[in-house]
Order: structure tokens, then C-alpha cells, then sequence
């Protein structure tokens, strides 16, 4: 009987530990999917970063927010630009030299700067095609949540799915456009922006982040430092489009922009052959529509005019109408 009882808990304790560390071991492991950063897989890398930090400790807002890192550490290939760190429920949004587009497997990996395979800070991932509407990943945390997983505690990534940060530095997180099929408002060969979102691992209601089916997601808190929260080290592409239409398109001959690149206390100056300029509008690198106006400076030539506090550096769509026709062009701003 003893010999049964023994035997039949090993046989619940084996069925346990499938059913709940059933997902992609760490990196190095057989059946991880972990992608190296010197891949050759990656085409590309973020080229912009916007962050909004979040509290070092969403409990105790006294200590601020977090500070390590600043934005420009979020671009470029991993391990190359150092990392910003988000603090608790921090976002950092990113843009991309061309589009990422839904293609054979993953179609892009977020690089975390977790020094081992178990101390991990997790993170949502969601997408957009047209810089307002996002869309999140399904995300699975099979971590227990009785107990509050510690500051320095561990995790086991075989427990968690679609969440950045389950794999060690230097090793990104795959994602597939593929499981966003079939959402309305989402173009998959035109994703133009990844926004990364800190996972507040406290299991208090109050605080913590919960994932698709609705259970708490469990992982180190809090951590009351200035690099709390998820470390963002680079998103890199890996299946890229050719460059989105509103970039293909330019100004008619007979125009240009000038400064081009522009840079703050600089006239931006448009010049047309066209006999009236009807309307102009000025696009941000998040998507957002700029306050804009002009006045007519000389014959052809008009003078823009908007508000330099709500510009942030990056490359920005500049759009004019004039005489019945649409036309699309750059401005980069450093």
C-alpha cells in the first residue's frame, strides 16, 4: 500500500509539473526558443523609442520613479546601447525603419537584461498598424500566486508564454504576428509600432498585472530601485516589409521641405510650384496628428508653424494638399 501511495503521488506530481511548466525552457535548452542577438535571423532593429516610466514601487509612490537608462538605450541591437528601465507598469514604445510584417514563424524578439535563466522581470507586448490602436499578445502565467515571488526571487520560464523577459541577456522572446490573425484594425504586413509594458508582479489586486485568461501574473516585487520594473534592452525584426506607402510617396517635383533634418529654433520652410496650398498636416512618429499651421512667406515658398513642446526627436510625415492632389513626405527631427 505504501509502495501504491508513493507511486501514485510521484504519478500527480509528474502530471503537475507538465501541466503547469508546459511552455519553452530557458535559453540552451532543448525546445527553448530563445534567439541569440548575433542571429543571423535579424534584419533590423527599433529605430525609435518613446518611454513612460513607471514607480519604482507602485505601492510606494514616495520613492519615484524609475531613471536607469533613457530612451535612445532602447534602439538599436542588443547589447549594444545599454537598457532603460520601465519601473512598475512603465511603457516604452517603439518604431521601426520599415514595417514588420506577419511572415514564415517569429516575426520579431524583445531583448530583456536578465543576468541569469531564473531572475526574470516580464513584460506585455503589443502591436499597432496605425500608431492608435494596439493590440496585446495572449499571454499565459502558470506561476503560482499564493505566495509572493520576492525582489530577488526566482521564476521558471517553462510557466510563462508570450511575455517578454522569460529568457536571460542577449537571448530575445520571439513573437508571431500569426496569433494576431483576424483582429479587425490590424494590418499584419504593416505593424509600424511594438509597445512593451511592464508586468506589475505583485499578486495584491490592487497592483498586479494579470494576464489573458485573468490570473495575476507573479514575478519579482517590488523592486524599489531606480532600474525597477522590466529592463528593455532592443526589439529586433526579423521578418521586415518594403517601406510603408506613406513613406514611398514624395513631394511633387515642384516641391520641397527645407531644413531637412530639422532641428529645434530652425524656420521649417515648404516650397511649391503649386498656385495655392490648400491644407498641411504634420504626423509624429507615435501617429499622432501635430498643431500645426502656415502663413504664405514669398510667392511659392510657406512658412510652418507649430509648437516645438510637443515634438519629440524622430522621423515625422509632413503631408500637403494643393490643388486637388495628396502628397506625402519625411522630416526628420534631431
Amino acid at each position: 500500500m505504501i509502495k501504491k501511495l508513493l507511486l501514485t503521488a510521484i504519478m500527480v506530481g509528474s502530471i503537475n509539473q507538465g501541466t503547469w511548466a508546459q511552455f519553452a525552457p530557458p535559453a540552451g535548452q532543448p525546445g527553448s526558443t530563445a534567439i541569440y542577438k548575433d542571429s543571423s535571423v535579424f534584419v533590423n532593429w527599433a529605430s525609435q523609442c518613446i518611454v513612460n516610466r513607471g514607480l519604482q514601487d507602485i505601492s510606494d509612490p514616495g520613492l519615484g520613479f524609475a531613471s536607469v537608462g533613457a530612451d535612445s538605450s532602447g534602439i538599436g541591437k542588443a547589447g549594444t546601447t545599454g537598457v532603460v528601465s520601465l519601473g512598475d507598469g512603465g511603457t516604452a514604445e517603439l518604431r521601426f525603419p520599415k514595417p514588420i510584417v506577419n511572415g514564415p514563424g517569429p516575426d520579431f524578439a524583445v531583448f530583456e537584461n536578465a543576468f541569469d535563466d531564473h531572475f526574470l522581470e516580464l513584460a506585455h507586448v503589443e502591436v499597432s498598424s496605425d500608431g492608435n490602436s494596439f493590440f496585446r499578445f495572449p499571454s499565459v502565467s502558470n506561476t503560482q500566486t499564493s505566495t509572493q515571488v520576492g525582489g530577488f526571487d526566482s521564476l521558471d520560464a517553462r510557466k510563462v508564454r508570450n511575455l517578454a523577459g522569460k529568457y536571460r541577456a542577449n537571448y530575445g522572446v520571439p513573437f508571431d504576428l500569426e496569433e494576431l490573425k483576424g483582429i479587425a484594425g490590424l494590418d499584419l504586413q504593416n505593424i509600424t509600432m511594438v509597445r512593451i509594458i511592464d508586468v506589475v508582479g505583485s499578486i495584491n489586486m490592487a497592483h498586479g498585472t494579470y494576464d489573458s485568461s485573468g490570473t495575476l501574473i507573479n514575478d519579482p516585487w517590488p523592486t524599489p530601485f531606480a532600474s525597477g520594473g522590466f529592463d528593455l534592452d532592443a526589439v529586433g525584426v526579423i521578418n521586415e516589409g518594403a517601406i510603408s506607402t506613406l513613406e514611398s510617396q514624395s513631394l511633387n517635383p515642384g516641391a520641397r521641405i527645407y531644413p531637412n533634418p530639422w532641428t529645434f529654433g530652425q524656420r521649417l520652410m515648404l516650397e511649391t510650384k503649386a498656385r495655392k496650398l490648400n491644407d498641411l498636416e504634420i504626423i509624429s512618429p507615435l501617429g499622432i496628428s501635430i498643431d500645426c499651421s502656415y502663413f504664405k512667406y514669398e510667392s511659392g515658398v510657406y512658412q510652418i508653424i507649430f509648437n516645438e513642446r510637443q515634438l519629440i526627436p524622430g522621423v515625422y510625415q509632413l503631408i500637403h494638399y494643393a490643388e486637388g492632389e495628396v502628397f506625402y513626405s519625411k522630416i526628420t527631427v534631431y
